[in-house]
């Protein structure tokens, strides 16, 4: 697949890279597994000077003897004596970085938890005591959020503090998967495009197997997800297992309720006949997998919440196949592909809003974007959108089709916020999937 997008974080590491050549550089960066970071380092760091480490889960002698090839065949240098820990690795190359400039590129950082933990404090005094003569640009990668995260912004942690930059790599905007789609199938349709938003999400590695399968209608899409051997049955447990350890069953009930419409914490408890609260927390937290939703303009202390999963493939992949997992165990693939069809108007529907939202938000015109709806989910209104400074309120309602919009339901519906926003200019609007 030829790379996309990612212009604004390919100046940033450039840039990063430039002042590397004078003073050292400590750049973290995270991202969901599959969003694309290590193509994105690759090829901000092609036509430069830069070596390559992969952090696997192995013995810390053998993973240092598979770095110091990595060594000597990008920096075309000699090394004498035994290195048989990171910390003799990493000191040796911020030394060599005092009269030779060049990039390390760390993948998988957190997984030196697993090879040695004494590593981050051993990086932490090295980087302490050299990073002031030598010219290194140090990026430490990690598909692991909640480890990542900890690991430089954890006040008690080695490295809290020790990074000069950050890059949270998200997925493609709507912009450049509609670039993708027309590209690749000039003749799409608002129901293709959807569709390919609704699976991908605009994760870079799921974008490129459906252009490698050429799936890009809901029927080619639903063929390759839902064929024996796919990737996509089981990527959730792939993504997601090793965030969670051994507690993961807990989370993915709870992800799998989120994703089946159950959406409080009073409905999840009820099913789960357990308290969630603590588990909820660390999904919004400390994996950032979901987010609450308040109504526009309600306290922050407000207990009317509604939980939403982030990312639009998981929430897929949770309401659809870890639901109807026992179909996936005994092959019932064909089934489960009519069982998404069935649902797929009121599920698409969801996204649509999504959609919309996501493209609001883009245009960066408004203070405030949120959903609204009064006690007992009365008067909901998919989109409420405020620009303060304009003093001007937009009330969208989202349906699939046009014909199926009020805007005198919506007028209604708004009379309450109306009275909150006197003095504003108000607008009411009608998206369907014909204003994608």
């Amino acid at each position: 697949m030829k790379f996309y997008n990612r212009e604004k974080e390919l100046a940033l590491l450039g840039k990063i890279e430039k002042q590397s050549q004078q003073i050292a550089q400590m750049t973290f960066v995270v991202g969901r597994r599959r969003i694309g970071k290590t193509s994105l380092l690759i090829k901000a760091n092609s036509d430069k000077t830069y070596i390559y480490f992969f952090v696997a889960k192995k013995n810390e002698a053998l993973l240092c003897e598979e770095f110091i090839d990595e060594i000597k065949h990008k920096l075309k240098v000699e090394l004498f004596g035994e290195f048989k820990t990171f910390k003799d690795v990493f000191g040796y190359l911020m030394e060599l970085a005092k009269t030779k400039h060049f990039t390390l590129i760390i993948d998988e950082f957190q997984e030196f938890m697993f090879v040695n933990s004494s590593i981050y404090s051993d990086m932490q005094n090295i980087w302490d005591s050299k990073k002031a003569e030598s010219n290194i640009n140090l990026i430490l990668c990690g598909s692991i959020y909640s480890m990542m995260k900890r690991i430089f912004e954890h006040s008690k942690e080695p490295l809290f503090g020790r990074a000069t930059h950050r890059i949270f790599l998200k997925s493609f905007d709507i912009p450049t998967i509609k670039e993708i789609v027309a590209e690749h199938y000039p003749e799409y349709t608002q129901e293709d495009l959807l569709a390919f938003y609704m699976i991908t999400g605009g994760v870079a590695k799921y974008v490129e197997l459906l252009i490698e399968e050429k799936a890009f209608t809901l029927e080619s899409i639903l063929d390759t997800i839902f064929s024996e051997n796919s990737l996509f049955l089981d990527e959730g447990k792939n993504v997601l297992i090793d965030e969670f350890g051994k507690d993961y069953g807990n989370y993915f009930s709870i992800l799998s309720l989120i994703a089946s419409g159950k959406t409080s914490r009073i409905e999840i408890e009820s099913i789960m006949e357990m308290q969630v609260g603590g588990f909820l927390d660390r999904l919004e937290k400390e994996y950032s997998l979901v987010k609450k939703v308040r109504s526009i303009f309600a306290k922050p202390n407000s207990r009317s919440v509604k939980y939403q999963i982030n990312d639009n493939f998981l929430n897929f992949w949770f309401r659809f196949i870890y639901k109807y997992r026992s179909a996936v165990e005994i092959g019932s693939l064909d089934y489960l592909k009519e069982v998404v069809k069935r649902d797929y108007t009121t599920y698409s529907g969801h996204i649509l809003e999504k959609y919309f939202i996501e493209k609001m938000i883009s245009k960066r015109l408004y203070s405030e974007i949120g959903t609204y709806w009064e006690k007992g989910n009365q008067n909901e209104i998919d989109i409420v959108a405020v620009n303060d400074l304009e003093k001007s309120v937009t009330f969208t309602e989202v349906k699939r089709k046009k014909e199926n919009i009020s805007i005198q339901k919506l007028k209604e519906k708004s009379k309450n916020l109306q009275t909150q926003l006197k003095g504003y200019k108000v607008e009411f609007l009608g998206l369907s999937m014909e204003d994608m």
